[in-house]
């Protein structure tokens, strides 16, 4: 990795940090900072490149992620999807509700009726 090193050392820190964060497409178990696959050695050094050209450090790990998708962030943040009511969580109420209204329905027709005298 000394070839990839940066000569000024904030930028160095800033280009570790970044690389720390994002997950070798390779290896899919490391970051990139920690692979050996030629691939994340590309991808450190384009990192570098970014910050060298200026970029901030959200927009060299954008850089990355337009190319390679959020799958290369170890810490995604993951979305609810959207469905068929767009709240993203009617597959959790619907299936309750139905077992609910199963049951009250049971009940309702097991019960014992009661006599009026």
């Amino acid at each position: 990795m000394p070839d990839e090193q940066l000569a000024d050392p904030r930028l160095e820190a800033r280009a570790r940090a970044i690389t720390s964060q994002l997950r070798c497409v390779v290896c899919q178990n490391q970051t990139i900072d920690d692979s050996d696959a030629s691939l994340a050695r590309d991808l450190r050094i384009i990192v570098r490149e970014r910050l060298l050209a200026g970029d901030t450090d959200s927009q060299a790990r954008a850089y990355i992620v337009d190319r390679y998708g959020s799958f290369v962030l170890l810490n995604r943040r993951s979305r609810a999807r959207p469905c068929c009511c767009g709240s993203g969580r009617c597959w959790c109420w619907r299936p309750a509700a139905s077992a609910l209204a199963s049951i009250y329905a049971g009940e309702a027709t097991t019960a014992a009726p009661t006599r009026r005298r």
